[in-house]
C-alpha cells in the first residue's frame, strides 16, 4: 500500500472470521439460513430434571458435535459452555482464513464473555453427590475449571504462543465488553489478531433463578409484543475474529463488517431493573466512538429479552437518543432465548452477516406491538436490506450496559 492508504486505514479494525454455535444453527452458514428462515430454537429442556417447575423450555443447541471442531484439548475436561467458547473460536480461525502458520511471531488477544460459565457442571456435581458417589463425579469434577478456561482453552487449543486471554463476567452484556476489549487492543497495537466473544450453557441456576423471578415465558419469546410474558434460556456461543484493516488488506482477507466503536456504563440503579437514561447514554457513547450520527444507523439489535420492564424501558431509551424516529429495531433473543453471556456475541456475529448479506432478520412470535415500545421490530419474517450501520445492544442486571456499532466495508480488498 501506498503511504495514503496506510494512512487511510490506520487504526481501523474489521471483522474477518466469524464462529457461532446456536440453537438455531451451528457453524456461519447455518446460523445465516437459520435467520433468514426466522427459525425458532424452542425445545423442552434436557439439560437438567424440570420435575416441579409448571413450565420449562428453553433453547438448547442440538446436533453439536464438539469433537468435530476441538482436536488438541480433552473433549471431556471442557465445560460444555468451554466446548462452544474453542469451537466457535476455532470456526472464526479458520473462517478467517488462519491456520497454525499465521500464529507464529504474531500476538494473540483473547477475550470471552459468560454470565455462568462452568455452572452447568456444578449442576451436575450436586445432583451426583446427592446420588451418586465419588466415582461418579470425577469425571464431572474434572470439567468444573473456573470460568477462566473459556478464554485459555483457545489459547491451548490454536497452540497460541503470545497471546492475553481474558474471561469476563458481566453477565448479560459480558459478549459486548469482550468485543470492545478485543477493538481496544488491536486500536492500540497490543495485538496482532483479537479472538472475541461469549458462551454459556443451559443451566438449572439460572433457569430457576429467572423462574422464581416470574420472567421465564411458559412457550416462546415475544419480544416487543404486547402479550410478552418473559424470557427463555437459552445456550451456544460466539466468537468473532478482528484483526486490524492493515492486516486484513494485506493478506487478502474476506471482510464482513469493520467495528466502527462501542460504549460501556455501569449505573448500579437496581439490581436487575434497567435504568433508560444510563441505557440512552451507552448508545451515545458508542456513537461518538464510532464517529456516527443517530440518523446514520440503519439497523438496532436490541437487547430485546422480552420482559415487560426491560423492553419497554429499552425502546424508551432508544426513542430518547434517536429522537422518536429510531431505526428497525429487532430481537434476535425470539429465536435463540437469552444466551446470558453468549447474547451480544452472537448479535455480534449476526450484525456482521446481516450487513454482508443484506438482509434483516426478523423478531419472530410477534402477534402486535406493545404501544409503549414504538418501533419497528421487523416481525417474523426477515426482509432484504441495505445495511450500512448496526447498533447492538447489551445490557446486564446491576446496570452493566454495552453498545457495539458495526459498519459496512465498502473499500476493496487486495
Amino acid at each position: 500500500m501506498s503511504v495514503a492508504e496506510t494512512t487511510a486505514v490506520a487504526g481501523r479494525v474489521v471483522v474477518t472470521g466469524i464462529g457461532v454455535i446456536s440453537s438455531i444453527g451451528v457453524g456461519r452458514e447455518e446460523f445465516t439460513r437459520g435467520m433468514r428462515e426466522g427459525r425458532s430454537g424452542v425445545s423442552p429442556i434436557t439439560a437438567f430434571d424440570t420435575t416441579g417447575f409448571a413450565h420449562a423450555n428453553a433453547c438448547e443447541v442440538v446436533g453439536f458435535e464438539p469433537g468435530a471442531w476441538i482436536s488438541r484439548t480433552p473433549v471431556d475436561r471442557l465445560s460444555r459452555a468451554a466446548q462452544f467458547s474453542v469451537a466457535a473460536a476455532r470456526m472464526a480461525f479458520e473462517d478467517a482464513g488462519l491456520d497454525d502458520a499465521d500464529q507464529r511471531g504474531k500476538r494473540y488477544h483473547i477475550s470471552i464473555g459468560t454470565t455462568d460459565g462452568a455452572s452447568r457442571e456444578l449442576d451436575q456435581l450436586t445432583e451426583l453427590e446427592l446420588h451418586g458417589g465419588p466415582e461418579s463425579m470425577d469425571p464431572v469434577l474434572a470439567r468444573t475449571i473456573p470460568s477462566g478456561q473459556l478464554a485459555t482453552a483457545i489459547a491451548d487449543e490454536l497452540e497460541l504462543a503470545d497471546v492475553e486471554a481474558t474471561t469476563l463476567t458481566t453477565a448479560c452484556s459480558a459478549g459486548n465488553y469482550a468485543i470492545g476489549n478485543g477493538l481496544d487492543a488491536l486500536r492500540l497495537g497490543e495485538a496482532d489478531f483479537a479472538l472475541c466473544g461469549g458462551a454459556d450453557a443451559v443451566c438449572r441456576k439460572t433457569f430457576t433463578a429467572f423462574y422464581r423471578l416470574g420472567t421465564i415465558a411458559p412457550d416462546c419469546c415475544r419480544p416487543f409484543d404486547k402479550d410478552r410474558q418473559g424470557i427463555l434460556t437459552g445456550e451456544g456461543g460466539g466468537v468473532l475474529l478482528l484483526e486490524t484493516l492493515e492486516s486484513a488488506l494485506a493478506r487478502g482477507a474476506r471482510i464482513y463488517a469493520e467495528v466502527l466503536g462501542y460504549g460501556l456504563n455501569c449505573d448500579a440503579h437496581h439490581p436487575v431493573a434497567p435504568d433508560q437514561d444510563s441505557i440512552s447514554r451507552c448508545i451515545t457513547l458508542a456513537l461518538d466512538d464510532a464517529g456516527v450520527k443517530p440518523e446514520q444507523v440503519d439497523l438496532i439489535s436490541a437487547h430485546g429479552t422480552g420482559t415487560k420492564a426491560n423492553d419497554v424501558t429499552e425502546a424508551r431509551a432508544i426513542n430518547a437518543v434517536y429522537e422518536g424516529r429510531p431505526p428497525r429495531t429487532v430481537s434476535l433473543k425470539a429465536m435463540l432465548g437469552h444466551t446470558m453471556g453468549a447474547a451480544s456475541a452472537l448479535a455480534g456475529a449476526a450484525c456482521a452477516i446481516a450487513i454482508t448479506e443484506s438482509f434483516i432478520p426478523p423478531t419472530i412470535n410477534h402477534r402486535e406491538t406493545d404501544p409503549d415500545c414504538e418501533i419497528d421490530c421487523v416481525p417474523n419474517h426477515s426482509v432484504p436490506a441495505e445495511l450500512r450501520i448496526v447498533q447492538s445492544n447489551g445490557m446486564a442486571f446491576g446496570g452493566n450496559n454495552s453498545v457495539v456499532i458495526f459498519g459496512a466495508y465498502e473499500g476493496e480488498t487486495r
